[in-house]
């Protein structure tokens, strides 16, 4: 039960140091407001205290998993697939890639979902210490993945293929890696398809929903290539490094809209509808003045 992500840890620093000291020297050569691969101060200190905290949050989750994991997988699962055997480990990690792509685009077209998810968009750059802003609350991520041990995959298995995905999707945000190979393209996520899923353009909203494979876009039709340098953030920007405000502003929003609503109907919707989601406004009678047609 040792969680790879612990080994990944000095990596994912080592990358971030280089990545940020090369981003203070090229900053003076390039001209954008918010030049290629830059870093903000308190923007990565932001993300980085996001992905401590998350650290914490996520080992409790993942804790009280694995004991429901357990019975699953003890007292329900109708079959129990070897762990030493090789075709295990394949499902295991494409049946967290699959649930994590459905789970990942459910996280951008249902808000309660959103509210959990939107603190890993809400940063304006797009580098290594963006990968670090995680979400705090995974029981989303949690219940979805359940579906493996009650189908008969160990639970410690689910844990590492799920880590795993997690240590891939590190190296995938940063603009200093341009488009790859086509046959990794074709199969594989890469930075370049994922600085489109953390666009906020029209054309690449809710877009590249995928873990490791970009496959399951292309057969789910969520699929966008990049076609020009994305800018990055929400549609509706929280000008804050308050951790805390970045985490649970959503909450409070979703919160806010709920209590306003006069109909159960649009309570639901606020909680269970799309991000900017709003009651469709009643019809509103013809007051135009009638004229009188001469006889």
């Amino acid at each position: 039960m040792h969680d790879p992500v612990t080994f990944a840890v000095p990596f994912f620093l080592i990358l971030l140091i280089i990545e940020w000291a090369a981003a203070r020297k090229l900053a003076h050569t390039e001209t954008d407001p918010i030049p290629s691969g830059a870093y903000s101060r308190p923007d990565a200190w932001a993300s980085i205290w996001m992905g401590v905290v998350s650290v914490g949050t996520s080992a409790v989750m993942n804790g009280i998993a694995l004991l429901g994991y357990a019975a699953l997988y003890v007292y329900v699962a109708p079959w129990h697939l070897p762990a030493g055997a090789w075709y295990t480990w394949v499902i295991a990690i494409l049946g967290v890639d699959f649930l994590y792509y459905w789970y990942h685009r459910m996280a951008h077209r249902v808000r309660i979902f959103w509210a959990t998810h939107q603190a890993h968009h809400s940063s304006q750059y797009f580098n290594f210490a963006t990968a670090l802003r995680q979400k705090w609350n995974i029981s989303g991520d949690v219940f979805l993945r359940a579906l493996l041990p009650l189908f008969g995959v160990p639970p410690w298995m689910v844990f590492a293929s799920f880590s795993i995905n997690l240590i891939y999707q590190f190296w995938i945000h940063t603009e200093r890696i341009g488009k790859l190979w086509w046959p990794i393209e074709f199969v594989f996520n890469t930075p370049s398809h994922h600085r489109v899923h953390h666009g906020m353009d029209q054309i690449y909203l809710d877009k590249n929903y995928g873990g490791i494979l970009i496959i399951w876009d292309r057969l789910f039709g969520s699929f966008q290539p990049e076609e020009f340098r994305p800018h990055y953030g929400l549609t509706k920007q929280v000008d804050t490094y308050n951790i805390w405000t970045l985490e649970t502003h959503e909450y409070v929003a979703i919160a806010r809209d709920v209590r306003a609503a006069r109909r159960w109907r649009d309570r639901l919707g606020f909680v269970f509808g799309p991000p900017g989601w709003e009651p469709r406004q009643a019809a509103q009678p013809d007051v135009s003045p009638s004229i009188a047609v001469p006889r």
